[in-house]
């Protein structure tokens, strides 16, 4: 998996910091993998939800629409991140995977909060 779209592109999502720090978080939700086969598709589906979520906001032409799945975004992602947390608590993954995923968490949150505003 590459973390850094074509540098030529114009599509716009590519363009959003919120977007790449999104595509990380991504990375780093698999990178813990999770032992517990309901929690890591629970927080595969949410953290691949957010990346999606993102682009379609992205392209949305209103800015009360693009608010809107924005905020979705924001909600899967949050969900990826206390999916690992719970993980991370029952021994299903590290504690360093969780707070890797914490921290690429909240800068996800703080700018797609940014977003949505």
């Amino acid at each position: 998996m590459t973390t850094s779209p074509v540098s030529s592109s114009v599509l716009p999502h590519h363009r959003l910091i919120a977007y790449q720090r999104c595509v990380s978080l991504a990375v780093a939700v698999k990178a813990a993998g999770l032992r517990d086969a309901k929690l890591r598709d629970q927080a595969t589906r949410a953290v691949k939800s957010a990346c999606l979520n993102t682009t379609e906001a992205a392209s949305r032409a209103s800015p009360a629409d693009q608010a809107r799945v924005f905020a979705i975004a924001r909600a899967e992602a949050m969900e990826a991140v206390a999916a690992v947390e719970i993980a991370a608590l029952f021994g299903d993954t590290s504690n360093e995977h969780a707070q890797r995923v914490v921290a690429l968490g909240n800068e996800v949150y703080a700018l797609l909060t940014r977003l949505i505003r």
